[in-house]
């Protein structure tokens, strides 16, 4: 089991750790920074640090409860060995940034035409978002993204603690996925911001939406019934 700490605090950018076990493709730690790849998001790039060298992440996979850190090579890790884990923070806060602006606009979505998410992915360059609704209009884009950035302008606190399950479904929205439920665990970890949004997610996010800065619509697509993208990045 490897214990989460991104999940505690999406800002902690170096931590030391005990490599559990190594595999042919990469080592499990006893704990981590690095977030894995799931959710629509990418998993955290960096580096592990040893007495003997450093090792390239290049991502990181969840298996179970245990988190797979992918390295360039395993030459020389050894179970017992003590590691510095160093997240490529550029990569990270980017994908924060953007995450956090996901869950702002899929709110508004929510909110103007009751649309629910049937999937995405987000990178440090763009997030790509799909709802259940039939067309995506010029207009609805204009409505949309202006009325996400004035919830970034507003710099609001993003808000992350945990639910039991039972209180968790009580929240009107708290799930916007399509066709799918959280997994059957007791403890639900929510992300609030206040007025707006408040969904449960287990992903990294900023503190506070201000820190997002522009939330810039790209493009959208059609991939066929009920099945609409937008396509957006922030900046600077």
């Amino acid at each position: 089991m490897t214990e989460l700490l991104y999940l505690e605090d999406s800002y902690l950018r170096e931590f030391r750790a005990r490599v559990v076990e190594v595999l042919d493709d990469g080592v499990v730690l006893d704990r981590t920074a690095f977030y894995p790849r799931s959710g629509g998001l990418e998993g955290d790039r960096g580096v592990l640090v040893t007495e003997t060298g450093e090792y390239v992440v290049t991502g990181a996979r969840k298996e179970g409860e245990r988190v797979v850190h992918l390295v360039d090579t395993t030459e020389g890790l050894e179970s017992g060995m003590e590691v510095k884990g160093e997240i490529d923070w550029e990569n990270r806060y980017r994908q924060m940034r953007l995450h956090t602006a996901s869950h702002i606009v899929s709110a508004v979505f929510y909110e103007k035409y009751g649309a629910l998410v049937t999937g995405g992915h987000i990178t440090a360059e763009k997030s790509k978002e799909m709802y259940n609704v039939e067309k995506i209009t010029p207009e609805m884009v204009e409505e949309v993204f202006s009325a996400a950035n004035e919830v970034v302008k507003r710099d609001l606190p993003v808000k992350v603690y945990w639910l039991s399950r039972e209180e968790a479904l009580k929240i009107p929205g708290v799930v916007k996925l399509a066709e799918r439920m959280p997994p059957d665990i007791e403890k639900w970890r929510i992300v609030e911001i206040p007025g707006v949004d408040v969904q449960a997610d287990g992903g990294p996010h900023v503190r506070r939406t201000g820190e997002i800065g522009e939330i810039v619509f790209l493009k959208k697509e059609n991939k066929g019934r009920g099945k609409k993208v937008v396509v957006f990045t922030v900046k600077p």
